[in-house]
């Protein structure tokens, strides 16, 4: 019986996606929960397995095609055997039996037949801009494939002249002129952007173009912070089986701010100002596949504990690529650490339609005056940008001083003050 593959339910606010490879090939045999087929959304990429165990019948949807919720992907046939893995060549040729010996000649590469739709992305590229037949340039990729190292050989050799006729004067053979740009072109390799990319660098641009952002600067001193992880982060690790990290403070620091300054929790609607009386706060987290903000829903009702764990499981399935669509959706904050690649400072972009972010960074030991005495602490500048259009700067600036004094001073979350 044949069962028809379908797009799953996206998520919140998510109708398409694109089909980004195809993990089974037509015929393959696939397990139950096996995954074949990989999409790729505007928020996150994601696994569509088997329903059953056969073999992958259709493919219905190519890759690189965009396909809506519902949309059927392909087919599998259900308690059917997959194919078997094509014997290998080499092994049959050396079964061949020789009729008779045959003069040694000249070695050449064996020219591969192979359909020019069956070539790499860079590596058709080449073939067209310099107007080569793929058919008569030696592979050397798996399977005979024809690799980009196998044309730019190609590209490089010079010309062979046709044989000498009887009294015609030889003509010595010229290498082909190749003009500086196709040189740089030969070594560039195009790729389309993903789903997820473009829609990064879309929502970016448009927050710089709709909000009118402005970014405020201050610096924290870890000190105290610190020391309170020295000196409690085994015994948390051991109580709680999860690590006690700086992250899950600051989340902390942010929503005890965001309470007393809710303009920085709010969002614009039209002529409207939503204030948000719940604090869903997003983390940024750096992938393969590039920028992921989890969101870590009604934060303001969870303690440190439990907000660690939060951050710790977003950390580990953001870069597995397991994160939900809904998983990242609805937040009206976001926090984003730049400090754990090294960031000494920087502006963070809005994400729309959240009116602020705070950017972390990296903490490094500065001279500092405490008490007219010159005395080495360990810094961290903190950036909060922000859409002016709804913040005034004394909320901005008021906020972040908020934020570093809780920071600086770990207590005051304790009793609130």
């Amino acid at each position: 019986m044949s069962v028809d593959i379908h797009v799953p339910t996206l998520g919140e606010s998510v109708s398409d996606a694109t089909v980004a490879r195809w993990i089974k090939k037509a015929g393959d045999a696939v397990a139950a929960d096996e995954p074949i087929v990989e999409l790729e959304t505007d928020k996150v990429t994601l696994e569509v397995p088997s329903p059953v165990v056969g073999k992958l019948a259709e493919i219905v949807a190519p890759e690189g095609e965009a396909v809506e919720v519902g949309a059927l992907l392909g087919r599998v046939e259900e308690g059917a055997a997959g194919a078997k893995p094509a014997p290998n060549a080499a092994k049959e040729t050396a079964t061949v039996k020789v009729a008779a010996p045959v003069a040694p000649a000249a070695p050449v590469a064996p020219a591969v037949a192979r359909d020019t739709s069956d070539l790499s992305p860079a590596v058709r590229r080449l073939v067209e801009e310099h107007n080569l037949n793929p058919t008569t340039i030696p592979a050397t990729g798996v399977g005979g494939r024809l690799t980009k190292a196998d044309v730019l050989a190609a590209i490089s050799r010079p010309q062979t002249a046709p044989s000498a006729m009887p009294n015609a004067t030889a003509v010595a053979p010229v290498a082909p002129r190749v003009p500086p740009r196709a040189v740089d072109a030969a070594r560039e390799e195009r790729v389309r952007m993903s789903k997820l990319r473009q829609v990064i660098a879309s929502r970016l641009k448009s927050a710089q173009n709709t909000a009118a952002m402005l970014t405020t600067f201050n610096e924290v001193d870890m000190s105290a912070l610190m020391k309170l992880r020295a000196d409690y982060k085994d015994a948390f690790e051991v109580t709680h089986e999860v690590r006690l990290g700086f992250m899950g403070v600051f989340v902390q620091a942010v929503i005890q701010a965001l309470r007393e300054f809710p303009a920085v929790n709010a969002e614009i609607d039209g002529t409207d100002i939503v204030y948000k009386n719940y604090y869903n706060i997003g983390v940024a987290v750096g992938t393969p596949q590039g920028l992921v903000v989890p969101v870590i829903k009604d934060a303001g009702a969870m303690s440190l504990v439990e907000t660690e764990r939060a951050i710790s499981d977003f950390g580990l399935r953001a870069r597995d690529g397991k994160i939900a669509p809904d998983e990242m959706a609805g937040g009206t904050f976001t926090i984003s650490n730049g400090g754990v690649y090294g960031s000494m400072m920087s502006t963070p972009i809005l994400n729309p339609p959240q009116s602020g972010i705070l950017g972390m960074h990296k903490i490094e030991k500065r001279a500092v005056v405490i008490d007219d005495q010159i005395v080495i602490r360990p810094m961290m500048y903190l950036a909060l940008s922000y859409d002016h259009r709804i913040i005034d700067g004394r909320e901005a600036v008021s906020f972040l001083a908020r934020v570093k004094a809780m920071v600086e001073d770990p207590r005051r979350l304790l009793v609130g003050v």
